[in-house]
Parts: structure tokens; sequence; C-alpha cells
């Protein structure tokens, strides 16, 4: 009988051996399959699963820092497990999990999953990590606890506060619960103190970058003490890319100023870096970013903004609200001096909003369909004697070509009519300040008298549109067929 159980034993062991072997690891990143995807959620305590395809360039740009971050934690012996699924391979997982973009990740504790809102560079994935499975700011007892918590991050918070019931110690700790990105410390200890040159009550944000350090001044607020960090974690001026874009766009500074530079040119010494102090100046107000025009990537976000390659070295500034808004410079001189007003005019409300328009082409309305552009738009849909039916469509957009032929005949049937016109705007390419488009095609019936703005949501039939057109613009069936959206922030 015991020899039964040292073999049942013994069998046990090697199955769970086999079963291990079965999961494969690259670059010390578990690879997922369906055969061993329960088991491993089952198995390990956290995990973050990553669904991406091989096709995908933010997968390709996300690959060799979650690589890095699995060895940081590898070597701290952490219970947190780094793993990848191909979701191309494994549709049934991706179905599951209902994935519908790449890369998109998963965060399992104890088999119940959360979404992924952390960074893309190594130290945010790590310190996300932590944040999750751990305290929200680590308990730094000790000078050496100290030294090698900021050793190992490359930017890190401390809050020396002893007295953790006071209102500044809880701002800073509901600081720590809301910013992933970033670890946060806290410390008590007078050596800790003495070593960094502290007060008690102070917070101080240490980087392996620029100054070295930001010192938190003012009225220490979770509103104010979130502004510091996501302003001063980052680089003075920084340079922008698939990782460093959630960073941008996520964080509390909503105005941005854009560096267009070519660095082969040598932009970023003849003009980026006698602006540094600029950046200094308005740190928490407004954050600088370069876009290096020599990056085939980067064309789109040329083409966004109106522009072309050799119009650089040229700036941006963009303000985020519900809708991006842009302004541009008064004058091409990029001088450190030039920039400084531009970005106090602009914070001081002085810079009028940078529309795009294209030029009036000369045959705008020889044809049925009519061709506005910003400049043009007012004067045409705004004529109170006029139904305006504008549609605005982006050139690349599948479901814009698809209505074409029967936006055509729309035209046709109306060309002669004295109180309906027909029109069309490359949204793209046209802005306004009074309409703002997400996604295409929008279309937009300026009613005449009142020049009330209604959005058609019907069927896209030449049936459809003359229904809305002749009298039935209140009882609109919802149009299933999908639009196509705009480019994500994190896209430009």
């Amino acid at each position: 009988m015991k020899l039964l159980s040292a073999f049942a034993l013994v069998l046990t062991i090697a199955t769970v051996a086999i079963a291990e072997e079965e999961v494969k690891s690259e670059d010390g990143v578990l690879v997922l399959t369906k055969d061993n995807f329960d088991s491993v959620i089952a198995d390990n305590e956290y995990v973050l699963v990553e669904f991406y395809a091989p096709w995908c360039g933010h997968c390709k740009a996300l690959a060799p820092e979650y690589a890095k971050a699995a060895k940081v934690l590898a070597d701290k012996e952490s219970k947190i497990k780094l793993a990848k699924v191909d979701a191309t391979v494994e549709p049934e997982l991706a179905e599951k999990f209902g994935i519908r973009g790449y890369p998109t990740l998963k965060f399992f504790r104890s088999g119940s999953q959360i979404d992924y809102t952390g960074g893309r560079e190594q130290d945010t994935i790590v310190s996300w990590l932590e944040k999750k499975t751990g305290p929200a700011a680590k308990e730094l007892e000790t000078v050496e606890a100290a030294e090698e918590f900021l050793k190992e991050n490359n930017v890190a918070v401390v809050g020396f506060f002893k007295d953790r019931e006071s209102k500044e110690a809880k701002a800073f700790l509901a600081t720590a619960v809301a910013i992933d990105d970033y670890p946060f410390g806290i410390t008590s200890s007078e050596d800790v103190y003495a070593k960094y040159e502290a007060k008690c009550g102070s917070v101080v944000l240490f980087k392996h970058f620029d100054e070295g350090k930001a010192v938190f001044e003012g009225e220490a607020t979770e509103e104010a003490l979130k502004k510091f960090v996501t302003a001063q974690a980052l680089p003075l001026i920084v340079d922008f890319s698939h990782e460093t874009a959630q960073k941008i766009f996520g964080g509390e500074i909503k105005s941005h100023l854009l560096f267009f530079i070519s660095k082969e040119a040598g932009h970023l010494k003849e003009y980026v870096e006698p602006a540094k102090e600029i950046a200094k100046k308005f740190r928490e107000q407004i954050l600088f970013v370069t876009i290096d025009a020599d990056q085939e990537d980067h064309a789109r976000i040329l083409e966004f903004f109106g522009m072309k390659k050799d119009e650089v070295p040229a700036l941006r500034i963009i303000r985020l609200e519900e809708d991006m808004a842009k302004y541009k410079p008064p004058t091409s001189d990029l001088s450190a001096e030039k920039i400084g007003a531009f970005v106090s005019d602009f914070l001081d409300g002085k810079v009028k909003q940078h529309l795009l328009s294209q030029d009036l082409p000369e045959d705008w309305d020889k044809e049925p369909v009519k061709v506005l552009v910003a400049t043009k738009f007012d004067e045409v849909a705004f004529d109170k004697t006029k139904d305006v039916l504008v549609e605005f469509y982006a050139p690349w957009c599948g479901h814009c070509k698809q209505l074409v032929p029967i936006y055509d005949k729309l035209g046709e049937k109306y060309k002669d009519s004295d109180s309906v016109v027909i029109a069309k705007i490359d949204a793209t390419a046209n802005e306004l300040e009074h309409t703002k488009i997400s996604s295409f095609p929008t279309i937009f019936l300026y009613r005449k008298g009142d020049n009330e703005k209604v959005e058609f949501k019907g069927e896209r039939t030449l049936e459809g549109f003359v229904k809305f057109l002749e009298g039935e613009k209140d009882e609109q069936p919802e149009e299933e067929e999908e639009k196509e959206e705009k480019p994500a922030k994190d896209e430009l």
C-alpha cells in the first residue's frame, strides 16, 4: 500500500512537472494557449496577460518593455507573472475576453480580471502591478531601504510624514492610490530625513534625469500633488513615441506645446535645447513635446495639423478638452524669446484658435454637390432661405466612399432647387469652431429659417435622404451602419 501511495505521489509530481513544461516562456514572458491558459491563471495569484497580434506596430513597440518588466519582477522574486496570448493564433481566447484591439492587457488577481490601465514602459508596468498587489506607498524604514527604492526606480515619489493622520499625509496617500504609473514611498525615519535633507511634511519626487529631484511647494492637496507628480515625472521636454503617448495625453496637464522637428537636421540642438529654460518656467502649466518628422509613423500627425514636412521645424499648441483645440504661433521664428512670448500669450488667452481650411476651389458650386471649405462654410450653411444638407467626410473613410454615388444622385435630384442645397466638406482638412466631428461620415441638415442643426441618422439611401429633406426630419429610423472614428488622441 505504501509502495502504491509513493508511486501515485511520484506520478502526480511528474504530471505537474509535465504540465509546467508545457507553458513555454519567451524573454521571461509566459506563452499562453487555450490549453494552458486556465491552469496558469489558477496556479498564479497575479498574472498580467497581453493579447497581441504579430503585425501590430504598438505590440512590437511594447514587446521589449514588457520583457524588461518581466525580468525586473523575476529579479525581485515577485509573485507577479507576465504572460502573452497571440490572438491571431488563439481566437477563442480573444473572443472569450472580448478583445477588440491590440495590444489589450488584462490583469488577473486570484482569477478575477480587471483592465490594465498603466503605461507601456518597463517602469510604469512594474509600478502599476506593484500598486495593485501591495500598499499604495512603500514604507521606507531605513536609509538602505530608501536608497534601494530610489535606485531601482527611474522616478519615485517620497512623502516625509511622521503623523500619518495629518491632512497632508492623507492627501499624499490618496495621490499614491490615484497614480499607478510611478511608485510612492513614505517614511518617518529621522535618518532618512537627514540623508535627503528633507523636512517633515515634505513631498519629494526623485528622478534619474533633468535636475535629479523636485520638491513640492504649496498646499498639499490631492489635486495639487497629482499635478506636481505628473508634471515633474516627465522630462522637461518629452519625445513623442508609442511608449510616451499615454503619459503625455493621460496626464493632468492638458495644454501641450508641440515641437515638430527633424533630428537628422540637428533641430534638437538648434531649437529645442535653447527652449529648456522656457519649458522649466511653464512646467506645470504646459507640457513641451518633440515630434520627429523624420519618422514615417509621424507623417499622419503632420497631416492631422495640415502641415507638410518642408514646414518643419514648426510649433503648435494644443489644448485637450472634449475636443482638441489647436493654436499656431504668429511667426516662424523659433527663438527661445519668441517661444516664451507665444506660450505666455496662449496662457493669457490672447491667441485665437487655429482652424484648418482648404482653399476654395474655383468650381466649388459648379456640380450638384457643392464643395465647401471652412472659410466658405458659414456663408452657405447658415443661409436662412435654404435647407442645407452637409456631409462631413474623410478621404480615407470606407463608408464615405460607399456613400458617394448615392449622395451624387441626391445632389442631382435637388440641383435646380431654390430651397435645398446638397454639400460636402472634407472634415480632415477643414475645421469649424462651432461644429466638431468625431466620426465619418457625419451628416447635418442646417434648417432654413432658424439654422437649427439636425443630424441625419436614417438609412443612407436616396429614398432615406429624400424623406428626411421633405418633412420626415423628426421621425428618422436609426441607421445601424457603423461610422469610422477619428484617430485616437494617443495616435494624434
